[in-house]
């Protein structure tokens, strides 16, 4: 899965325009104490004692354990859900209420008019009005779930305002003292779906890159920064289509030589058509992109997650593990809320036993287990979007002969201090047009227009996207929490509809299973890579893959099953899924990993697993340290060239956060990218870093004499000279970077993660920045390895993308499970749970996860009953 709320723009106005003299002042007051104290810790949850909550028709138990995670444990499923929405709202309600301004594009009613971009953005494609047409589809229980949730935030609501809330209100009230929460409803709950959806949608981005490339280079070339996966060396999830689960790389050793690729290049852009005149106007298309609101985390090569499980007969226990560990934005506070739910007799009236991690604004509970089952997701990514080139003539579009009329309708943004602003969306039978959203659209449909022999006036360009479609995910939760057996899982798994994602699953059996869902466009003709003529059906969607026909395996003779982002099927699959797969390092090493254990006879463990989570192996320096080492044996090369070989002579390819190999050879690969490849393409589309450019170089190594190693400007002449160039500006970059001696180079010393409040952390004032911000932590890892703490190759050596939590759970006993979160249970800066997790998880350690009542009494640290209202 993929991150959790979009950052706000840098130095927007209305926050400035508040002036820094007020910022500091509230600094100095929280800093001092007095009012300050009040004003901060006067949000903090109640978590012993009682507390009467209207509403409830019985008591309620909520444990919390030192970590503040809470247990909760109800009569009815009603309470249950009641409570849920109530605590909730005690630890994160300004997420929550932020998170449904952004999903219903009103962030113009709380910063003013900067945010009027996002919320037309969002306002265009509708999230709000498909969440409320969801809302009418929920079976009658579910329905009744959401609105018991609604009921226990709006209870919480009733009896708190402004500070007493969250202290981010107190900085809002600064700009926007007239601003009051409005009551939770269910549709504010739903439509955090369709920010999952965007964040995790399809390759829009990859396809953006492409139209780029297309005006710089040619279609051959195209073809080599963008390489098909390689089938033949890394695995495919299951054997449909022709892929080969057990297909594997060994790990390299510091020995080892780099291969040859393996993979074909897909065709790339359309061959015929003539490069773009756009090259400026296309790379502001990519950032506008990159900027709109994410809310699970910015997007990039390392989006994506790892999950596996082993069947009980490779594991110590004789029942199965299974391991998640979803790779999103780095964000404060984390996406996730860990959480029990437990009826105190589970029954088919209140049927809930199951405890994981929930989103909060989100009945139920997203990943974890229940006392049968265990499941885990990362995302599928499939491509679920295509642009459309319409013609449009007035109020109508052509659409296979004939002018139909365009669907319209006005939406009225209230901004903060300014005047409302009025937009018109128009929609054609694809989806709504996203040229009136902005230049940068209108740009990309003028040169699709061109290609495709349109008049100009009359271009415009539509966005199809199956999440646009109401649908039954809402439902899918309720039943993945209640699911007993693999047919029940698979029946909710048919009801989660968008975002598709790879669902493990496990159960106290013993069985072990894979599902792929989801809503995946069966198209008429086109490959989904480029924008399509609208005009006419033969481009359009015929449909959406049966689920029936959807990747699926259930007990494989292998005993484990392994999901990274990697292709879940062969080449040979009969309908596309997509064309832009992680290119499988993670779920290679992962495989690696776990055939070790095996061949050598293991019985595999819990820590086994967390063990493989902390996997910092990087097969990308596997490939090119060799070559690099043979570069340097040369006898012309020079010393700053030796000393980087001597340097990496022995290294394990491991990205610790103490060693000095990893450190320099992460600027090696910085100025490799850079050299090799950012100085000949557009700027938007310099490399960043991830799988994709791991194969890229990889199949470059095998081709000494391609122009993407030769420069005139830097003297390079082929792979060797290039290689030569970059390592040894590399060594002087280090050196300026970390000193002159290489003893005392850290990986962690540049690699860190700081910690950035999802609103008010990127406000451009620096004292509202610390009281909501924290870090760095010096941290291991990189991208595209299995612990993937992602960088930007492009930006620095900053941790953007991170595992947002990990869970091991263990079907045998669920009490020796294990989880981490990446920050803490809490939203309220300076509370003690605000990031308390995080130090384990930067080394990589889990807590213990209690589940049975037994366990979760044992672990209480604290305990709040909940009362019926009186």
């Amino acid at each position: 899965m993929g991150d959790d709320t979009p950052r706000l723009r840098r130095h927007h106005r209305v926050l400035r325009a508040v002036g820094v003299v007020l910022a500091v002042l509230l600094v100095i007051l929280v800093v001092a104490g007095g009012v300050g104290v009040w004003t901060v810790t006067r949000s903090f949850p109640q978590t012993s004692g009682s507390v009467d909550v209207p509403g409830l028709t019985k008591p309620v138990t909520v444990t919390r354990d030192s970590a503040g995670v809470p247990q909760l444990t109800a009569s009815t499923a009603d309470d249950l859900f009641r409570a849920q929405g109530y605590v909730h709202a005690q630890d994160r309600f300004w997420e929550m209420d932020f998170r449904r301004h952004v999903t219903a594009g009103r962030l113009s009613e709380l910063f003013g008019a900067s945010q009027v971009p996002t919320d037309t953005f969002i306002r265009t494609l509708g999230w709000r009005r498909v969440a409320e047409q969801e809302v009418k589809l929920l079976d009658p229980t579910s329905l009744r779930y959401y609105q018991d949730y609604a009921d226990g935030v709006n209870a919480y609501l009733k009896r708190h305002s402004g500070a007493e809330l969250s202290l981010e209100y107190a900085v809002l009230g600064l700009q926007n003292p007239s601003y009051r929460p409005a009551p939770w409803t269910p549709a504010d709950s739903v439509a955090w779906l369709k920010a999952m959806a965007w964040d995790l949608r399809s390759n829009l981005e990859d396809e953006i890159d492409r139209a780029l490339l297309a005006t710089k280079l040619k279609p051959e070339q195209i073809a080599e920064l963008h390489p098909g996966y390689p089938y033949s060396s890394h695995p495919t999830i299951t054997d449909q289509g022709g892929g080969n689960p057990r297909t594997v790389t060994p790990e390299r050793s510091p020995d080892a030589i780099a291969s040859d690729a393996s993979a074909s290049p897909p065709s790339g852009p359309d061959a015929t058509a003539d490069p773009a005149s756009y090259a400026a106007q296309l790379a502001q298309v990519a950032e506008s992109v990159d900027a709109l609101p994410q809310l699970m985390g910015p997007a990039g090569d390392d989006i994506g997650s790892n999950s596996w499980v082993v069947a009980g007969a490779h594991t110590a226990s004789g029942k199965p593990l299974l391991a998640n560990d979803p790779h999103l934005g780095a964000a404060l506070p984390s996406v996730w809320y860990q959480m029990g739910l437990h009826c105190a007799t589970v029954g088919p009236e209140c049927p809930f036993d199951v405890a994981g991690f929930s989103f909060s604004g989100f009945p139920g509970v997203i990943i974890g287990h229940n006392d049968r089952i265990a499941w885990g997701f990362t995302n599928l990514g499939p491509d679920v979007a295509d642009l459309f080139v319409e013609k449009v003539t007035g109020d109508t579009y052509e659409y296979d002969g004939a002018q139909v009329p365009l669907e319209k309708r006005t939406e009225r943004i209230r901004v903060a201090g300014g005047k409302d602003v009025v937009i018109t969306v128009r929609s054609t039978r694809h989806g709504p047009i996203v040229t009136d959203i902005g230049d940068a659209y209108a740009v990309i449909a003028k040169d699709q227009a061109g290609k495709l022999g349109v008049p100009a006036p009359k271009y415009q360009l539509s966005l199809a996207w199956t999440a646009l479609t109401p649908g039954t995910t809402a439902n899918a939760i309720f039943a993945f929490d209640t699911a007993r057996d693999w047919t029940a899982f698979r029946a909710a798994a048919q009801q989660f509809q968008v975002p598709s994602q790879n669902l493990v699953y496990a159960d106290v059996d013993g069985h072990i299973g894979y599902q792929a869902p989801g809503l995946i466009p069966v198209r008429a003709a086109g490959d989904g890579t480029m924008p399509e003529p609208g005009w006419t059906s033969r481009y359009g969607w015929t449909g959406t893959i049966p689920f029936d026909q959807l990747p699926s395996v259930f007990d494989p003779p292998s005993g484990y099953i392994v999901t990274a982002n990697n292709a879940a099927v062969g080449p040979g699959f009969p309908v596309l899924i997509t064309a832009d797969w992680d290119h499988g390092y993670r779920a290679n090493q992962i495989e690696v990993r776990l055939a070790g254990l095996l061949a050598g006879g293991r019985e595999v463990t819990g820590a086994d697993m967390s063990a493989i989570q902390a996997d910092t192996y990087d097969a990308n320096a596997a490939n090119l340290v060799p070559v690099l080492r043979a570069v340097a044996a040369k006898p012309d090369a020079s010393t700053d060239l030796q000393q980087a070989a001597r340097l990496l002579d022995g290294w394990d390819y491991r990205d610790r956060g103490s060693s000095a190999a990893a450190t320099y050879f992460a600027v090696f690969w910085k100025e490799l990218l850079h050299d090799a490849f950012a100085r000949k393409i557009p700027a938007a589309t310099a490399p960043t870093g991830g799988d994709r450019w791991f194969a890229v170089v990889e199949s470059l190594l095998s081709q000494p004499d391609s122009s993407w190693w030769a420069d005139s400007d830097l003297g390079t002449t082929d792979r060797d000279s290039m290689i030569a160039y970059a390592a040894g500006k590399a060594w002087g970059e280090t050196r300026r970077l970390l000193g002159g001696d290489p003893a005392g180079w850290r990986w962690d010393s540049l690699h860190t993660l700081t910690l950035t409040n999802a609103s008010f952390g990127e406000s451009g004032i620096a004292p509202i920045e610390w009281l909501f911000n924290r870090g760095p932590w010096h941290v291991g890892g990189g991208s595209s390895v299995v612990d993937a703490t992602g960088w930007d190759a492009t930006a620095g050596f900053a941790v953007e993308r991170v595992p947002s939590m990990r869970m091991v759970v263990d079907l045998a006993d669920f009490d020796r499970s294990t989880w981490i979160n990446l920050t803490g249970a809490s939203g309220h800066a300076f509370d003690a749970h605000y990031t308390d997790q995080t130090d384990l998880w930067a080394t990589g350690r889990t807590r213990p996860w209690p589940f049975t009542p037994a366990a979760v009494t044992k672990a209480a640290d604290q305990t709040l009953t909940l009362r019926p209202g009186r």
